[in-house]
């Protein structure tokens, strides 16, 4: 996601200035971030659920350093270096921090196989069906289109209902999942204060497990002042946005 314009705000606030702030020593493991990024955000909630050591440095979309796109070409956020090797997109950041850090709990994949390949296949549901329709109710500009964005929002939102255990999606456990919903339940004012969304509408408990997930340590942790994602994604709601996360809905294709 790249920020939509160079005169917001450059760097986290609130809670999130506050963790980056703890996480300016050199580490083996560096994590490239915007603090603006749903996308980062998922990444930087299973850092700080499992506790690994980091070292957080903020890329300037409008001055990525060679050294940044030597480690991801793209040029997006998040990406890490992990003992001078590089990594990027923030699913596979999740699991990989599982993986190179096995001895850091909680983790965010079940241990048993069919309970991980499960978890897998309902993040799945919420970065193909649930992210997508957010960003097509935010971008849509007609009324009438705005209107079917949001109801096919609602759609996606009660499918994941019907599997929720509660608290949270896998029960008490917080997994991959919750991670990578977490960041749009965020911003969700955006879509009440602009395009009529309404977290009763969706019914089947959403509202209650919303609020938990947003409520949760590591999601304050890593979220910064609401004024500030308002300030981002007015270039949204007026569908001027260039990040490749708008571009890819205004082209029809998957991001």
């Amino acid at each position: 996601m790249g920020l939509p314009d160079e005169h917001i705000h450059p760097h986290a606030t609130g809670h999130a200035a506050k963790t980056v702030e703890k996480h300016q020593e050199p580490q083996e493991l560096i994590f490239y971030a915007g603090w603006f990024c749903p996308y980062v955000q998922r990444s930087w909630i299973t850092l700080e659920e499992k506790g690994i050591p980091y070292q957080y440095k903020e890329v300037n979309p409008y001055k990525k350093e060679k050294h940044f796109l030597d480690i991801n070409p793209k040029g997006l956020v998040p990406a890490i270096e992990y003992k001078g090797k590089a990594m990027y997109e923030s699913l596979i950041l999740c699991e990989f921090f599982e993986d190179a850090y096995p001895q850091h709990a909680p983790h965010v994949l079940p241990a048993d196989p069919f309970d991980r390949a499960y978890v897998r296949l309902w993040t799945g549901h919420v970065d193909k069906q649930v992210v997508p329709a957010f960003m097509r109710t935010i971008l849509a500009q007609e009324a009438d289109k705005q209107q079917a964005s949001l109801e096919e929002f609602y759609k996606a939102l009660r499918t994941l209902c019907e599997k929720v255990k509660g608290p949270y999606f896998f029960g008490e456990e917080f997994t991959l999942v919750d991670v990578a919903l977490a960041p749009w339940v965020v911003r969700d004012y955006i879509l009440r204060e602009n395009r009529g969304y309404d977290r009763d509408a969706v019914g089947n408990g959403w509202k209650q497990y919303a609020e938990k997930l947003e409520t949760r340590a590591s999601v304050l942790q890593t979220q910064s002042d609401k004024e500030h994602y308002a300030e981002i994604y007015a270039r949204y709601l007026r569908n001027e946005a260039q990040s490749e996360a708008a571009k890819a809905i205004r082209a029809g294709r998957p991001f």
